[in-house]
């Protein structure tokens, strides 16, 4: 455990920014989730829930959750996943 009071504090930030990044990780997986999802029903929904799936991977990204380049893979096989299922129909 901590012993001094800046490590004290240091910890209690640590803490602090643990909730936001785990916040912003389900974020992240969820908007992915929905569009994969929606890809099976409607693919227009899913085109429309891809803008917040990249916002989402934009953000994580910005912040050191995900790395750029995972970012740019996500963002990629996303929109790829979308294109694919529009031709489908």
């Amino acid at each position: 455990m901590a012993i001094t009071t800046s490590a004290k504090k240091a910890h209690r930030a640590s803490l602090k920014k643990h909730v936001i990044n785990v916040r912003r990780k389900r974020a992240l997986t969820t908007t992915t989730k929905l569009v994969i999802k929606t890809l099976t029903t409607d693919a227009g929904e899913a085109r429309k829930s891809l803008s917040a799936a990249y916002q989402a991977i934009d953000k994580a990204a910005k912040r050191g959750i995900i790395k750029k380049n995972t970012a740019a893979r996500k963002k990629s096989r996303l929109s790829a996943a979308v294109k694919r299922e529009a031709l489908k129909k």
